[in-house]
Order: structure tokens, then C-alpha cells, then sequence
């Protein structure tokens, strides 16, 4: 019912920096982080306002040589099908799809030019959560608010997830130098922007998190030891938006009103 939907967001911290990643997200977005008791790993869920929002863990053995970053996963009816035509239509699959129990079927994978992303099918409720709960609510702080891809080919990687997820083209922004800024929309509402790789060292995509004022926000960065590397810069909406990487390394965007609104 919601294929194609961002839904879940997990952050990779450096091995034995999770403690630290907890203090820092808890700041800068008030999250109350807690162990998930999933036996024998150590996962860690935050939640706000009610909703789980985000997963926080140790990089894997195996991904040791990966920088911290933050994994953008997309809801699917199938994740099965769904990674049997990622590979179809070029892509890979890193981790190909398990059961979290409790949770739903997972995979892992990358789109043709090299970003990674994940896919989630949600284990089956009833009755169906609505379509504003959980980790993506674009008017909730603290949530999954819009979703960046920085690309090398960004015009290939808007028809691979057209064909994968059915996401529409929106508005297309002139950026001059840097290109085109090419909105994409899922089931008829604009959840985020396509562009070239800019200065981004590889293919990536990019979260980006509602804040209740984005000068307050990129403060609690700073003062975390976090750094501010593009903002604030107004933005259509009107919103502001800033562009940080946490203490660790890791990549993630801010957005919102430039101040504290009551």
C-alpha cells in the first residue's frame, strides 16, 4: 500500500561510537534512544512523539572500512520481488532479504551508480497504521522530513526508482553550475530532490530531519561537536535547511522555520 515510501532511517556509527552518536542525535533532536533487545546485536531505536523514528548501531565487521553514515530505507509490498528487480534493472544487492522478526523482511542495496539504500516490506497489522505514522511526517520535528540524492547520472537514477517505486518528476530547479535540482514526488506529494554528485566523494542519499527552528538546531550541533557545513540557506516551502556531519562523520540535513515558532 505505501511502496515506495520512505520509512525508516539507521544510522552506522563508528565501532564503539554508538554511546556517543545516542548523546548527540538525543541533543540535537530531543529523541529518547533506547535498546531494541534484539538478542545478541545491538540495535538501538529512537523515538518522538510516539513514533519510532530512527535505528542507531555499530557499523558491521564486515563494513568496517565504511565511513559512518545515515541509510534511508524505502517500504515495499515485496521485498523479494523488489530485490530481484533491482538487480533487473542494474542495481545490487548487498544484503539480500531476512527477516527481522517483529519487524518485517529487509534487504539491503544499491542503485546503479553506487548509493546505497535500504527496503523494508513491514510485517503485516491490522489494522494498517496510517500513512502519517511512524519516521516519515514532513509536518513533525524530529521525523523524516525530505530525502536528497546526490548522483552521478541523477537523470538514470530518477528512471530506476520511477521504475522501481513509481515516484513522479516534479519541479525542476535551475542551480546553474551544479545543474538541475529535480523534485520527485510519491503518490502525487514532493518527498525530495534528485542532483549531480556536487561534493559528495560518492553517490549518496541524504536525510533530511524536521527541526523546530534551524538556527536553534545547527547551535545544538555545534555545541555537540557536530559541524555545519551549508547553511542555513532558504529554501522554497518557504523552510530553512542546513547541511551537517555529526561528530563520527556522518552526513545528515536539518529543515524547518530559520526560528523557534510556538
Amino acid at each position: 500500500m505505501y511502496h515506495g515510501k520512505p520509512c525508516w532511517f539507521e544510522l552506522s556509527a563508528a565501532r564503539g561510537g554508538l554511546d556517543a552518536a545516542e548523546s548527540f542525535y538525543g541533543k540535537v533532536f530531543g529523541w529518547t534512544i533506547a535498546d531494541s533487545g534484539m538478542e545478541g546485536f545491538t540495535y538501538r531505536l529512537a523515538s518522538h512523539g510516539g513514533d519510532m523514528v530512527a535505528g542507531l548501531m555499530e557499523m558491521p565487521e564486515d563494513c568496517a572500512e565504511v565511513p559512518p553514515f545515515w541509510m534511508v530505507y524505502f517500504d515495499v509490498d515485496d521485498a523479494d520481488a523488489t530485490a530481484a528487480k533491482i538487480k533487473a534493472l542494474g542495481g545490487s544487492v548487498f544484503r539480500e532479504p531476512a527477516d527481522i522478526p517483529g519487524t518485517g523482511r529487509y534487504a539491503v542495496v544499491t542503485d546503479p551508480q553506487g548509493a546505497t539504500f535500504g527496503i523494508l516490506q513491514p510485517a503485516p497489522m491490522d489494522p494498517q497504521p496510517p500513512v502519517e505514522s511512524g519516521a516519515w511526517n514532513q509536518g513533525k520535528e524530529s521525523h523524516g522530513n525530505w530525502i536528497e540524492l546526490m548522483s552521478t547520472d541523477p537523470g538514470a537514477g530518477f528512471d530506476f526508482y520511477a521504475e522501481l517505486f513509481g515516484w513522479t518528476k516534479s519541479t525542476a530547479m535551475d542551480m546553474g553550475e551544479m545543474g538541475t535540482y529535480q523534485l520527485f514526488a510519491w503518490q502525487g506529494t514532493d518527498i525530495g530532490g534528485m542532483m549531480g554528485l556536487g561534493n559528495a566523494p560518492v553517490p549518496c542519499w541524504l536525510p533530511y530531519f524536521g527541526v523546530n527552528g534551524v538556527d536553534a538546531a545547527i547551535a545544538r550541533i555545534r555545541e555537540g561537536g557536530g559541524e555545519v557545513l551549508h547553511g542555513p540557506m532558504e529554501v522554497p516551502g518557504p523552510a530553512f535547511i542546513a547541511v551537517a556531519r555529526d561528530p563520527q562523520g556522518a552526513h545528515f540535513a536539518v529543515v524547518g522555520p530559520k526560528d523557534e515558532m510556538s
